[in-house]
């Protein structure tokens, strides 16, 4: 698809590259934006986006997105929790929020231990998650890991690592599906997951 204008065809080039946005839909956002009053476009869109990329960091704490070292979970719960939640991924962090049902930490592994994908333990913020554990007044995990033959296998990972210290590991209910990922749950479903987590010993595998 080629445009007689060569800015307008950048800018659909530009949108395509979102995932799900087709040429469709993102000459739909380009025509959008230049029918917009130029102010309103540069204050709604374009300088939150350049602010977005320019300063936007991951927490030094949790791995989770941060404007500054720390993000304000980490720096509005620190002193208070004594739980962890790990999980995947950052949307995995903004799904549990939604349900409201839990007010401690988190740690972002920044995916699973995955041999067949040449995903390692090594790659994972899995050393960082020790290390705060040990350094800080915290008394249980929540392996928040979907329910996955990768994700089995990282529960016990961490868990086996976790034993040594005496910090009780716990996963969340199995109300997520086998296969499932938790950014797609419901928010009952998650919620209640989280609620009615069960205690995980290392020797059940």
């Amino acid at each position: 698809m080629s445009h007689s204008s060569k800015l307008l065809q950048e800018a659909v080039d530009a949108f395509s590259l979102l995932p799900g946005v087709g040429k469709k839909s993102a000459l739909r956002m380009a025509m959008h934006l230049i029918n917009k009053d130029k102010n309103e476009m540069l204050n709604a869109f374009v300088q939150p986006l350049g602010r977005l990329i320019e300063h936007i960091r991951f927490c030094k704490t949790c791995h989770h997105l941060a404007d500054g070292e720390i993000c304000s979970i980490c720096r509005d719960r620190g002193n208070r929790s004594t739980t962890i939640c790990v999980v995947e991924s950052i949307r995995d962090v903004m799904a549990i929020e939604e349900t409201g049902q839990y007010n401690g930490l988190y740690h972002v592994l920044g995916g699973v231990i995955s041999p067949l994908d040449g995903i390692s333990a090594d790659q994972l913020n899995i050393d960082s998650l020790l290390l705060r554990t040990q350094e800080s007044d915290i008394s249980e995990v929540i392996l928040a890991i979907s329910p996955t033959i990768e994700g089995d296998t990282t529960i016990y990972y961490i868990s086996k690592k976790l034993s040594a210290h005496g910090i009780k590991v716990s996963l969340l209910a199995r109300g997520i599906s086998f296969g499932g990922e938790l950014e797609y749950a419901d928010e009952l479903t998650l919620g209640r997951s989280i609620i009615t987590r069960t205690e995980y010993k290392v020797n059940q595998l």
